[in-house]
């Protein structure tokens, strides 16, 4: 039976994150770039949907509307919230972890985004391994 002590400390557990490895698009073989997400019952990922709206609501205009590019900016910041770390190089270095960094790298590609994305979502991936 699932107690609340269990659920919270699934939330607790879940913002330390996981780890993944991007797969190539087209071939789907290991790319050797992993990321550490947090999973989406997470503290950090609520903190990411609050800035998200918050951000949102900042960029409306008088009439309260937003551009889509100004959305997808604001989506792919709430998603590089959610990356707690990685392990990336460009031109044999370490790429360093920050924020404008992981934006950087999510723009590089939307196949990259949605690897990301569709991870930070699978509670299953965050489920405790017995």
């Amino acid at each position: 039976m699932l107690t609340l002590e269990d659920i919270i400390a699934n939330i607790s557990d879940q913002d330390k994150g996981r780890e993944f490895e991007l797969v190539d698009p087209v071939d789907g073989k290991p790319t050797g770039i992993k990321f550490r997400v947090a999973g989406p019952d997470s503290e950090t990922q609520r903190r990411s949907r609050l800035a998200l709206t918050d951000e949102l609501a900042e960029m409306a205009d008088d009439r309260g509307r937003v551009t889509a590019e100004q959305r997808e900016r604001a989506r792919i910041n709430s998603l590089a919230r959610c990356v707690l770390g990685w392990t990336i190089e460009e031109y044999g270095k370490p790429i360093p972890f920050n924020h404008k960094n992981v934006v950087r790298v999510l723009m590089a590609g939307t196949w990259i985004q949605q690897q990301v994305d569709a991870f930070a979502s699978d509670r299953a991936a965050f489920r405790e391994v017995a």
